[in-house]
């Protein structure tokens, strides 16, 4: 469902009876490249989306938080701030309420709450619809409470609510991205300091596209196997003596890979992560020469080694990236967590519709459920809107 700020504030006011204090929006993420390796201390390179979590929010200070989405069926979810525990949750709530509990945790002083939600970020799509929501409450609560948190404080303590109070053992990339990011540039983050670097990111001035294709696949962060991979990579690091497989230098691999002798899961999961790190940096350098075309090859190989080495890749997943190279596309690969999800494809912005008509005609062939195309524009981090 989409609502606009305006819109959002006139259905607090129906629910809650006057209107908010403000309206405050952050959006989902495309991750360009670096896959699972956010908490193997690694490198990333999101960038926000124009699709937004947007929230109405009053303070209260009963120590009643008051939930409602326009997403979810039901009516007003009321909870006490003082009952909050991590795991008690499994609805949609435990994402706001997660973070309120983290806030206090913490020692912030949030005394309860009035919130309505509404998200145009697909659900499931692996599109950071989770960490947009955590945000733009973090930020709304921010404000009105006078926390006076910088953009990484906030979403630190919005991670560490999806990993305690949710249970999803996520990264640090997705509530980064989410708000830190800026218009017209994709982040790069070093997710061990979170030291970061804007890179500058218009594919529209250069004659390309960047889509996104979401397979309507679901995917859920918090099932087994996503678990199954970080416990893999922290195995591999232990092995190995370091601190996370970050520590694991590139031009050492194939030596590494050999001191693990049989341990083919690690084998490949370390692979994966390493070579990883590596096509971050390179499409970091060949952005900034301005060489932006060649980052599609690499993209290939990342998707490669996310299906083969990682194993997170989905028929829809593969279907759509070889049907988008083989339409004409620069380059293409899944992004997000994988299980499902989305794909991003870089195509030349005369080839868009072949590619786009491509995809769509083979998911019909394979009959598969029909994917959502739209072009992913680099936008701005979470904000304040009225």
């Amino acid at each position: 469902m989409s609502e606009t700020g305006g819109s959002v504030a006139e259905r607090f006011e129906q629910l809650y009876g006057a209107a908010p204090e403000g309206v405050w929006a952050a959006p989902g993420r495309v991750n360009l490249i670096g896959e699972h390796t956010d908490y193997n201390d690694g490198f990333v390179m999101p960038f926000a989306l124009p699709h937004t979590a947007v929230a109405a929010v009053s303070r209260r200070e009963d120590g009643v938080l008051r939930l409602h989405s326009a997403d979810v069926d039901g009516p007003v979810v009321e909870l006490t701030v003082d009952a909050l525990a991590p795991a008690s949750d499994k609805r949609w709530t435990a994402y706001p309420a997660g973070v309120v509990w983290a806030l206090r945790e913490a020692g912030h002083a949030v005394t309860g709450a009035d919130v309505h939600l509404a998200s145009t970020v697909p659900a499931g799509a692996g599109l950071s619809s989770s960490a947009a929501l955590e945000v733009v409450v973090a930020l709304a609560l921010n404000d009105l409470f006078g926390l006076r948190l910088r953009g990484l404080e906030l979403a630190r303590l919005c991670r560490r609510a999806e990993n305690v109070y949710v249970g999803a053992p996520v990264g640090i990339m997705d509530q980064t991205a989410s708000a830190c990011c800026e218009r017209g540039h994709a982040l790069f983050l070093d997710t061990r300091d979170l030291s970061r670097r804007q890179i500058p990111f218009d594919l529209a001035a250069e004659g390309m596209r960047l889509l996104v294709v979401d397979t309507r696949v679901e995917h859920s962060h918090s099932e087994g196997e996503y678990g199954k991979r970080r416990a893999g990579c922290e195995k591999g690091a232990a092995l190995l003596g370091v601190d996370a497989l970050r520590d694991v230098p590139f031009e050492a691999l194939d030596e590494v890979l050999e001191r693990l002798g049989d341990e083919e899961e690690v084998r490949r999961l370390v692979r994966h992560v390493v070579t990883e790190d590596e096509r971050v940096e390179r499409v970091v350098r060949l952005l900034e020469s301005g060489d932006t075309r060649a980052i599609g090859p690499v993209l290939v190989e990342g998707h490669a080694s996310l299906r083969d080495d990682f194993r997170v890749s989905c028929p829809e997943l593969d279907l759509v990236v070889d049907t988008a190279v083989g339409a004409g596309a620069l380059g293409a690969r899944l992004t997000g967590g994988g299980f499902g999800g989305s794909a991003v494809v870089l195509a030349e912005e005369a080839d868009v519709p072949a590619v786009t008509k491509a995809v769509g005609e083979a998911f019909a062939t394979a009959g598969f459920k029909a994917p959502r195309v739209f072009e992913a524009v680099p936008s701005a981090g979470a904000r304040r809107v009225r």
